[in-house]
């Protein structure tokens, strides 16, 4: 199960196999549990990070959070690779200024779940990553959307940053040519 709200990327998690939620038409949570007989999943990620932000587009740093640990078992794993900073001036609070969320610590406690975070250990799999994609076992390039030169960068970082549609990852070619 995924959740998002963007057209395009819910598309790419059917091509996948994956079970989008559209979190703009149905409460995560609930679809979530409905799912699972109420049990919720196994295990969930969250990938949004301090940005996360309401079908109105109101940043809220801690809702993918507290949503994971109400739709995901007891004694199930939340990993954490959304990015959180430790100081966001810019934030829509004073916590989330000073790199803090609210975080649902006790029903989290109760159900007995565990979290992992922090920045994916990318020298520990990148050998065996490039391996797979290279002997055939692994094909990333689904994900990936537009292939531009460096040149171009700001403008697709912009379209990326912005959510636009049918952005979803963008391959930078430092010489100009698309390979």
């Amino acid at each position: 199960m995924v959740v998002d709200r963007h057209p395009d990327r819910l598309k790419l998690v059917e091509e996948i196999g994956a079970i989008p939620i559209d979190d703009s038409k149905v409460d995560p949570v609930e679809a979530v549990n409905e799912m699972t007989m109420g049990l919720g999943a196994d295990n969930g990620c969250e990938c949004v990070g301090y940005q996360a932000h309401d079908v109105e587009g109101n940043e809220h740093p801690n809702m993918t959070l507290n949503r994971l640990v109400q739709s995901v078992r007891f004694t199930g794993t939340i990993g954490v690779v959304g990015v959180y900073i430790p100081q966001d001036p810019g934030a829509s609070d004073e916590l989330a200024k000073q790199g803090e969320v609210v975080f649902d610590y006790g029903q989290f406690w109760f159900r007995g779940q565990t979290m992992g975070s922090g920045q994916a250990p990318v020298k520990k799999y990148n050998r065996r990553l490039r391996d797979m994609i290279a002997g055939g076992k692994a094909n990333p390039s689904w994900i990936v959307s537009h292939e531009l030169s460096l040149d171009e960068a700001p403008d697709a970082y912009e379209h990326f940053d912005n959510r636009d549609d049918g952005w979803t990852k963008v391959i930078l070619h430092p010489s100009g040519a698309n390979a």
